[in-house]
């Protein structure tokens, strides 16, 4: 049995603003390293065996941090665990693609694309770490769509920056043990109320509108 914890990195301006980022890559924010150290810190209460990471700024600069609080080496960059790419909604906020894009935004990779890109990587980290636990930083359209192919059931609230959620490989297959770990409860106040809904698309999707 392997664990996997997938963390989403810390936040940026564009998620202050909230803006999608997607493809686009962003660096961490002054609160969003803040994050990533205190997310780290949670992680330090357990042992762990490596650490991966997307390769955008954002998500590699977190984990990182997230290295650095728990003893491990740098981390490893897994290309196929890159945020949703969003098309032509990258750089806008949820208004602005309401308005331009009422029906389908051009250019959005499907959730079902992403599926077949993040779950096979993912699996792939699991059986190279038998018996190990494992950090994983990705994004929030990542995270969401993982949880809703392996737990249809997980709530439907949206990823916070920094949080963490557990899953367990066994026998080839991933289950979620807990959607924002009980290690993660104290980083819950370190996310500020106002971007609960940073992700337009994404809730979009959630909602069942057309993105």
């Amino acid at each position: 049995m392997t664990m996997i914890y997938l963390v989403r990195h810390g936040e940026t301006d564009w998620n202050r603003a909230r803006r999608i980022q997607g493809s686009t890559d962003i660096p961490l924010n002054d609160t969003g390293r803040a994050q990533a150290a205190a997310t780290g810190r949670l992680l330090a209460r357990r042992s762990w065996d490596a650490v991966y990471a997307s390769p955008l700024t954002r998500a590699y600069e977190t984990a990182s941090i997230i290295a650095d609080e728990i003893g491990m080496p740098a981390p490893i960059a897994v290309p196929e665990i890159v945020e949703r790419n969003y098309g032509a909604a990258e750089g806008l906020t949820g208004p602005e693609i309401e308005q331009r894009y009422p029906g389908t935004v051009p250019g959005r990779e499907s959730r079902d694309d992403v599926a077949a890109r993040v779950l096979p990587a993912i699996l792939a980290l699991a059986e190279a770490h038998p018996g190990e636990s494992i950090v994983v930083v990705s994004h929030g359209g990542v995270i969401r769509t993982v949880l809703n192919t392996i737990a249809p059931l997980a709530p439907a609230e949206q990823i916070r920056n920094g949080s963490v959620h557990s899953l367990r490989h066994s026998e080839g297959t991933l289950d979620l043990v807990a959607f924002n770990d009980p290690i993660d409860l104290e980083s819950l106040e370190l996310a500020d109320a106002d971007i609960e809904e940073q992700n337009a698309v994404e809730s979009r999707d959630s909602a069942g509108l057309p993105a």
